[in-house]
């Protein structure tokens, strides 16, 4: 077993396109710690045509490096919304809700934020969304704190994305996904969107003889 971390922000096409890849980790057994940094969270911005337009384009590059699916309502119903919130801080408290409770299952929580985003063309900026996507999944207590964040999980989830923030600063580091052999050296970017077998043997051989 590695101890990986896995930098990334709940709204970041790239990190979903990279999702098979960490679900790979996981059940290789890895120890994978998910890293929120923040990336697109507030003040974020308003859906305008002209960023629905770009961030459309970037997912079809996406989907045809990945085969990841972004459907057609995620484009209706999430990206054409004039004025519709883009903002990861709904979720990254949502995570960090998650992450507080039962941690081992943070990962599967996320896919199930990008699964909810684009194919389903959930709006994971709306709190009410995260908290019944919790619920679906059997996590009631985290599902309560994601309606209603209080101080003390905000505290909890700036101290995540402080640490992530700090990490990407250590090693040079400008995006995401981003994987690291445990908080040292980042592994190539490309192995995220690559196959699994070259993925599974560089974390392999990070971890030294």
């Amino acid at each position: 077993m590695t101890e990986l971390t896995y930098l990334f922000d709940p709204l970041c096409g790239w990190c979903y396109g990279a999702a098979p890849a960490l679900r790979a980790l996981v059940e290789a057994g890895h120890a994978v710690t998910l890293a929120p940094t923040g990336l697109f969270a507030a003040p974020g911005r308003a859906m305008d045509p002209e960023f629905a337009a770009y961030a459309w384009g970037a997912d079809q590059r996406i989907a045809a490096m990945t085969g990841q699916e972004f459907s057609g309502r995620y484009r209706a119903d999430v990206l054409d919304r004039p004025g519709a919130p883009f903002d990861s801080t709904p979720a990254t408290l949502a995570l960090t809700a998650v992450w507080l409770g039962d941690p081992a299952r943070e990962a599967e929580a996320l896919g199930a934020i990008q699964r909810a985003r684009y194919v389903d063309g959930q709006d994971i900026c709306d709190a009410s969304v995260l908290a019944t996507l919790w619920r679906g999944l059997g996590l009631p207590e985290a599902a309560e704190r994601a309606a209603a964040p209080d101080a003390s999980l905000r505290t909890a989830a700036a101290g995540r994305v402080r640490a992530a923030q700090a990490l990407m600063a250590r090693h040079g580091l400008s995006g995401v996904p981003a994987l690291l052999a445990g908080t040292r050296n980042p592994l190539p970017n490309g192995l995220l969107f690559g196959a699994r077998p070259a993925l599974l043997a560089a974390v392999a051989a990070s971890a030294g003889p």
